[in-house]
């Protein structure tokens, strides 16, 4: 039996399929194939989390950000630098605050 994916996966994971008997097929994704499939498993780890709100999805989520940091070459202090300024401006969701209506 054949399952089709095409999606991006762990670097372990066509061990691991071999070890349980499979033959993974698989090629590795140049630039632009890259950052599409880093996209897509966001939304797909993002979305397993909004069901699950398991620790370990949310750990997949930062699997993918790493990557993603790691892609786009953005500097981590940077991105502090950025987050920090924007919080400083607009502030962060610490209050809860829910915007209802803004009437003109």
């Amino acid at each position: 039996m054949m399952m089709k994916y095409n999606k991006l996966v762990r670097d372990k994971i066509p061990e691991k399929i071999k070890a349980d008997g499979k033959v993974p097929k698989l090629h590795i994704a140049d630039e632009e194939e890259f950052w599409e499939k880093l996209q897509e498993k966001l939304e797909e780890e993002v979305g397993e989390f909004l069901i699950n709100n398991s620790e370990e999805e949310f750990a997949d989520i930062l699997e993918v950000i790493d990557a993603i940091y790691k892609f786009k070459n953005f500097d981590r202090k940077e991105m502090e630098k950025i987050k920090a300024k924007k919080s400083k401006d607009r502030g962060s969701f610490d209050k809860r605050i829910i915007l209802d209506e803004i009437w003109e």
